[in-house]
């Protein structure tokens, strides 16, 4: 397994790089002049079913349920209350629509209401690489002015740090305004006197002061609530370096300020984003500091246990503390499930865990422990996941005829708006208008997403679709990013058809890719196919980490095409980067893979 020694913050530098598209504007014409044509394909009956050992050999009993209580791709939680609602966020990076938002009334049971950056004027991520574009959203609310505010980095369109407000969260946000100070993983603070204030990650102005790679520190600001700025010249340090400067800590980042019994608080994660790490705490009398750290930290983190432990729950940090409406307290934080080779292909996913603050510092109750899949309910909460309109958690089953008016929340897009290359019907189907950007572009591609959920999975779609030429493909992806991804589409060569499995990997190099740099396609297998009726696609993967693609023209008997195949690519392990896997209802006028 990779190490990953690195934080957020390296991106920055590499986002850059990966700024490999065309030109949006010119991108976005050559896309709608594809998407004006008749070659269509239409998908319907798409079915996304879970079948992981973990959740089979531990069923819940009536007052248990299932971390991670998101499974997939939403990384980076924060959670926020406002009387009865808690509202939780996550990091999307280049998806479209980004920064998905859930709400609850108990913190177990999550319906997802929208995301807070919905539209191009919010969210300019058209040529942002995979790993790029939103990190680390935190939400706020503040009493004062009865107001919740999302502040982000997004590193794309020049915009750098930012931040959105609304009075209700389930009727949308405002316009971004940016914010103008460096660093990533901004939050804000409202203190009780009415001040406010941004904490957030950056390094020493000062080079001569960085003394090791990975050295960071977390600065504050105080902010201007009339004009949504910093105020210039009120910036301080508040850590430098760490816990212990001296043991050379890395990557202090994801700040977060709380403040109870008249004390501040000041949580953050440390040990970069893989196996190293963890959250750990500071206090202060005064919100600008001197912050001491807590003498048990870390208190939270699994990298003191044994990599072959069961039911592995790992890289857990990235935390956020909110107030229960029994008087208790919970966090929300990160972690992963690896599969059995120990490979991370559904990504970093939001856990809840209890926490007991009624001493000086919080703990976390058995966050120094390997972490278990079930926990008890909080008292007087009925497990409703996955009924109820309520999202699912463990092994489960989700089904869509496209029949609705509006797409599930769960279906997303890459750079771009859904709505510019998608049709659905009364009578089911969801149309997918093909754009030349095929699916190793770094600009806006023609499919829909759904994250996957499990290590063990089974989804299956039904397609009509008449390529006209060799351009022309529709079918699958198993998407890790746009250098990493398999594809499983029907295409046109001479005067016959053909089901083709592809294989697009960069090789692994050193640092981020080069400007302009090639993403080879592999031919796997191929085989003939009439095209004259629907084919229905299917792909599996198991908890060994190995992905099987099938077809279907009688919709009872499949038939595999290329046996199964290494899910490496599709993993954090090889793509690099902060995504996890999803798969894609997928279509293109610009094939280049050819049976």
């Amino acid at each position: 397994m990779i190490k990953f020694g690195f934080s957020q913050l390296q991106l920055l530098a590499m986002a850059a790089l990966l700024l490999l598209g065309l030109d949006a504007t010119a991108q976005k014409k050559k896309n709608e002049q594809a998407a004006s044509g008749t070659n269509v394909p239409v998908f319907t009956r798409f079915s996304y079913t879970g079948n992981d050992a973990v959740y089979t050999n531990n069923p819940l009993k009536e007052d248990e349920f299932y971390n991670p209580i998101l499974q997939g791709c939403y990384p980076d939680p924060s959670i926020v209350r406002r009387g009865d609602d808690y509202f939780l966020v996550a990091s999307s990076f280049s998806m479209f629509p980004g920064v998905p938002i859930f709400h609850s009334t108990d913190l177990v049971n999550w319906k997802q209401i929208g995301h807070v950056l919905d539209r191009p004027s919010q969210l300019k991520v058209e040529k942002s690489g995979i790993s790029a574009g939103i990190y680390a959203p935190s939400i706020k609310y503040n009493k004062k002015n009865e107001t919740f505010y999302m502040i982000t980095t997004q590193i794309a369109g020049g915009i750098g740090n930012m931040v959105v407000k609304t009075k209700d969260p389930f009727k949308g946000w405002g316009e971004v305004k940016k914010l103008n100070f460096p660093g990533i993983d901004p939050s804000l603070f409202f203190d009780e006197d009415g001040k406010a204030y941004v904490v957030h990650n950056d390094e020493h102005a000062d080079r001569s002061k960085i003394l090791y790679n990975g050295h960071r520190i977390i600065r504050q600001w105080e902010y201007d609530l009339e004009k949504d700025e910093v105020i210039p010249g009120t910036d301080v340090v508040l850590v430098d370096g760490g816990v212990d400067i001296s043991q050379k800590p890395i990557w202090i980042e994801a700040p977060h300020m709380y403040k109870k019994n008249g004390k501040y608080y000041l949580m953050c994660a440390e040990g970069g984003t893989g196996d190293n790490h963890s959250e750990v705490i500071f206090i202060s009398d005064s919100p600008k500091g001197p912050f001491k750290p807590a003498l048990n930290n870390p208190i939270l983190t699994q990298r003191y246990f044994p990599a072959d432990r069961k039911d592995k729950i790992d890289w857990a940090g990235h935390a956020d503390l909110v107030e229960g409406k029994d008087g208790k307290y919970y966090a929300v934080f990160l972690g992963i499930r690896p599969n059995a080779k120990d490979r991370v292909n559904t990504g970093r996913e939001t856990f809840l865990i209890p926490v007991d603050w009624s001493g000086t510092f919080p703990v976390y109750q058995n966050g120094l422990v390997p972490l278990k899949p079930k926990l008890k309910l909080p008292q007087g909460v009925t497990n409703q996941t996955g009924k109820n309109g309520f999202f699912p958690s463990g092994n489960f089953t989700f089904t869509d005829n496209f029949t609705a008016a509006n797409l599930d929340y769960r279906w997303i897009a890459m750079r771009g708006p859904r709505e510019e290359f998608i049709t659905t019907s009364p009578k089911g189907g969801v149309s997918i208008k093909p754009f030349e950007a095929n699916i190793k572009a770094v600009a806006p591609v023609s499919a829909l997403f759904h994250r996957q959920q499990h290590a063990s999975f089974e989804t299956a779609v039904t397609m009509n679709y008449v390529p006209k030429s060799g351009t022309d493909m529709a079918g699958i992806v198993c998407y890790q990013g746009e250098a990493f991804n398999y594809v499983f589409g029907v295409t046109k060569k001479d005067n016959d058809y053909y089901l083709v499995l592809a294989k697009n990997a960069r090789e692994r190099q050193a640092g981020p890719p080069r400007q302009g740099s090639v993403v080879p396609s592999t031919i796997i297998a191929s085989t003939k196919i009439d095209v004259r009726k629907p084919v229905q696609l299917k792909v599996s993967a198991s908890q060994q980490d190995e992905y099987t693609f099938s077809y279907s023209t009688d919709g009872v008997n499949f038939l595999s095409v290329g046996g199964a195949v290494s899910g490496d690519i599709l993993s954090t392990n090889v793509a690099g980067g902060f995504t996890g896997a999803l798969i894609g209802l997928y279509a293109t006028s610009g094939n280049d893979i050819q049976p």
